[in-house]
């Protein structure tokens, strides 16, 4: 009998997870192979014609490699801890959610200026984990020490000419600031109906 391979055990696992990244890595080469196709079909700007799905697909765009693995490690780090606690399904929601909401929060403050990734997203997972963690603590939930300082350091340092200047590329901050507002209040929400859960059922 054959082993699986330690991919196919994880996909199993995380097919939440999985699947996001899947879409990112396929949105990021969509980006390599014709940037101008990626851009007509799946950015947020330009909704016309009931195109809907602009108002999501932007997170599954990425510019570039690093772009694409640092914003996956991520994902894989926090989204793993959700999907594990709460199932595929709550993690698909809190990420189309907070997705939904880190675009719009870009569009409104750069206009048709053209963006994506799946940050926004990373950033709601941070905030939805710090809060929901810390009304109903989960082992499952947990983070090791200093991850929110550094996620929330980096955002800062993201806000200043500094990360411009150096790599040369523009930040989607306030994806950035509205994916985890956005994921606190959601923390904040399922913290607190578990907790009133609990108590109503003990």
């Amino acid at each position: 009998m054959s082993q699986e391979p330690n991919w196919y055990r994880v996909a199993k696992q995380y097919p939440a997870v999985t699947s996001l990244v899947v879409l990112s890595a396929l949105g990021g080469m969509l980006v390599s192979v014709d940037y101008s196709l990626a851009i007509q079909n799946l950015s947020f700007s330009g909704i016309t014609d009931n195109q809907y799905w602009r108002l999501i697909t932007p997170i599954f765009l990425h510019f570039g490699m690093l772009h694409f693995v640092f914003n996956s490690l991520w994902l894989s780090i926090l989204g793993s801890r959700v999907e594990q606690s709460m199932g595929s399904m709550h993690l698909i929601v809190v990420v189309l959610v907070s997705g939904l909401a880190s675009n719009v929060a870009q569009f409104s403050w750069s206009g048709a200026v053209n963006f994506g990734g799946m940050s926004g997203a990373v950033y709601a997972l941070l905030g939805y984990i710090w809060i929901k963690n810390s009304i109903v603590p989960q082992p499952l939930l947990s983070l090791p020490k200093g991850i929110v300082a550094f996620m929330i350091g980096w955002l800062l340092l993201c806000m200043t000419p500094l990360v411009t200047f150096f790599l040369g590329v523009g930040i989607a901050n306030a994806a950035h600031l509205g994916g985890l507002l956005v994921g606190m209040l959601l923390g904040l929400a399922f913290g607190l109906a578990q907790r009133l859960k609990g108590e109503h059922g003990s």
